[in-house]
Formats: C-alpha cells, structure tokens, sequence
C-alpha cells in the first residue's frame, strides 16, 4: 500500500507500507524521524504523541492507513527553521529533559495545552500532562518547564 501523507509540511510518498503498521513505525523507520519515541506501543506512556490533523494522538495506537492525506507534525515540526519552539527551549532550559524517551510527547502535549490555554493553572498543566509517563524527572521540572513557557509566550 501507498502512503501518501503531510508530515510537517512536507509531503510524503511511502511504498509498501503493511496496512497493519503503526503510524509510529512509518515516521520512524520508513521517514526517518526518530523524534516520535517507541516505548509501549500500547498508548499509555505518550512517548509517541503527535499531531494527526491537529489533534494530539499516540501514533503507536494509528494504523497507517489511517494517515492518508491528513496532516502530522510531530516534535521535529514544532520547532521552526533553525530555532527551537519556546516549549522546547523552556524544556531545556528548566532541566526538564533527562534521558529524553518521554520528553517528545511531553513537548507535543504541552504545546497542544498552551495553545488551548496561554496561562494554565498547576491543576490544568497536570491534567494536559496525565498521558505522559516519565521515569527520571518526578515531574516537577516537566512543570516548571511548562510554566516557563506559558510565562514566556504571554510577554511574546
């Protein structure tokens, strides 16, 4: 099967595509964007999330198919030329990455949040961020991160 998809506003054409296999699996072996980490492949960690036509998914959960002619950006897409998007500096910055597997999900559902919502409470990041797992920070730097970008885009 042929697969024919906008990843990051970039049009994509990818042959022979299983019509069982993951979106996951296509961004990352077949276009070469390992930023989408592969931790569960069952949806509960978020170490996948991206967006599939704006809407933040696991795309270990999407079947391939299910791409065609829609839109993904992923953690890659969310920085711009050749700087980083405010989140991922913030992320940086607050420490907040360590060993860096869940750390693209992190991004892409902080993102999503603080497009929703500029200056969102303690309760709201935590609620944005529930998908997420993480095994190395405690979370509190994810938080200080996300705050630190809220604050920055709200002076923006």
């Amino acid at each position: 099967m042929r697969i024919t998809t906008t990843v990051n506003g970039t049009r994509h054409d990818v042959d022979d595509v299983w019509p069982g296999e993951s979106l996951l699996y296509v961004l990352r072996e077949r276009m070469g964007l390992p930023g989408s980490k592969n931790a569960c492949e069952q949806g509960e960690c978020g170490s996948c999330t991206v967006y599939l036509d704006g809407e933040p998914v696991c795309a270990c959960l999407v079947a391939a198919g299910q791409a065609i002619d829609r839109e993904i950006t992923t953690v890659e897409g969310l920085a711009t030329g050749e700087g980083l998007h405010p989140v991922q500096e913030a992320f940086v910055e607050a420490g907040a990455v360590q060993c860096g597997f869940c750390t693209p999900g992190l991004l892409v559902a902080a993102h999503d949040l603080l497009e929703r919502v500029p200056d969102p409470s303690d309760l709201e990041i935590r609620e944005a961020l529930a998908g997420n797992l993480c095994r190395c920070t405690g979370y509190e730097k994810i938080l200080d991160a996300v705050r630190l970008a809220a604050s920055r885009q709200a002076r923006a």
